[in-house]
């Protein structure tokens, strides 16, 4: 195997080769053979599937600094080198399958992925660094044992696919709501109770899925109209707080539970006068709102406290009947799913769609079908 593996190394320098498959070698470190004098400048695409790797040279972006692919899935890496880094030109990268507990801060540079899968690791957290990959498109999480996403993902705004199914969820950020090229976001199988107001409000997102998250009753109505996976949804008898039964009833009181800290007031049909402190904030954003999130750097300074000033910059949610943004209050309204055209589909659950409304104007006209 050595003989074997020394020859097709050999073979690669010699004729300089943009391609090296390195699979199924029984590989325990990295082959040195590719770490030698200049190592392989001119190499592209390096495949080392289902090998028993523990871990990665510093110097591989030194030997091998054009590489645009690089295939690790299936070995026992525990841990990348900072200098990962410094693959300026690396497009895909592919470490799922493997014992990862970290990931370095240093992979936000690499400014040039497009597709980074960690399927399959033991990752309990992510550094708020992968926001910086501004190129991503497709990102794999699943199975690992993230408790919380980096609200900073939404700076990655060529992302396309994002799929974090088996993790320990119970929320998703709702700056993910500003992925306006997102197509299809996979959270499937984690303890998720609630989604943000706003998911589902780009025409871009097609697909969601949310099968198996047994505390999770309630879908914005925005995914209505969306392909969506929902089975083995709303089956916890998890109970809601007395006093939203008493106002809303226990369905939709069971719909809103994980409902953000920041709403303050959950209005209804009767409510007539919206708060002060809401109406503020609905007049500060039409002042500085801009089809990006606002860049609080470049406003005036404002007394308001930081919660607010994070909410000015990214709101609770835009009402699902006139787009108007909201800050500290929302109209839900309940439309269970066995009561719309789409009972045929959905057969194994029991979640509803939630209109969420900024007035109790807009509550009373909201039509789910309309």
């Amino acid at each position: 195997m050595a003989t074997e593996l020394h020859e097709t190394i050999f073979v690669a320098k010699q004729e300089r080769h943009k391609n090296l498959f390195l699979n199924y070698k029984n590989l325990n470190i990295f082959p040195v053979e590719l770490l030698k004098d200049e190592g392989l400048q001119f190499l592209e695409r390096l495949y080392m599937k289902r090998n028993s790797l523990t871990t990665l040279p510093d110097n591989l972006a030194q030997k091998l600094p054009n590489l645009i692919e690089l295939y690790l899935h299936s070995n026992n890496i525990v841990i990348i080198p900072e200098a990962i880094g410094s693959l300026a030109r690396l497009q895909s990268l592919d470490l799922s399958n493997n014992a990862l507990q970290l990931l370095c801060p240093e992979i936000g540079r690499l400014r040039s992925l497009r597709h980074l899968r960690l399927s399959n690791n033991q990752l309990k957290c992510l550094p708020p660094e992968l926001g910086d990959l501004q190129d991503l498109e497709t990102l794999d999480l699943s199975m690992n044992q993230l408790k919380s996403l980096p609200e900073r993902l939404h700076r990655c705004l060529f992302l396309q696919n994002l799929t974090v199914d088996h993790n320990l969820l119970t929320h998703v950020p709702r700056q993910l709501c500003w992925l306006h090229r997102l197509n299809q976001f996979s959270m499937a199988a984690n303890r998720l109770n609630f989604l943000p107001l706003d998911l589902g409000r780009s025409r871009e997102l097609q697909f969601v899925f949310v099968d198996s998250n047994a505390d999770l009753k309630g879908l914005p109505s925005y995914l209505y109209n969306k392909v969506i996976g929902c089975s083995g949804c709303g089956v916890s008898p998890r109970a809601p707080e007395a006093e939203l039964s008493e106002v809303l009833g226990t369905a939709l009181s069971e719909a809103l539970v994980g409902l953000p800290a920041e709403v303050k007031v959950v209005g209804s049909e009767t409510d007539s006068v919206v708060p002060l402190e809401e109406l503020a904030m609905r007049t500060l954003h039409r002042l500085y709102h801009h089809r990006r999130p606002i860049d609080l750097n470049l406003l005036p300074p404002i007394s308001l406290p930081k919660s607010l000033l994070d909410l000015l910059q990214f709101p609770l949610g835009h009402c699902h009947r006139c787009s108007q943004a909201m800050f500290t209050i929302t109209y839900p309204k309940l439309f269970p799913l066995r009561e719309t055209a789409l009972a045929g589909v959905h057969r194994r659950t029991t979640v509803s769609f939630v209109a969420y409304c900024c007035s109790s104007h807009c509550l009373r006209t909201f039509d789910l079908q309309g």
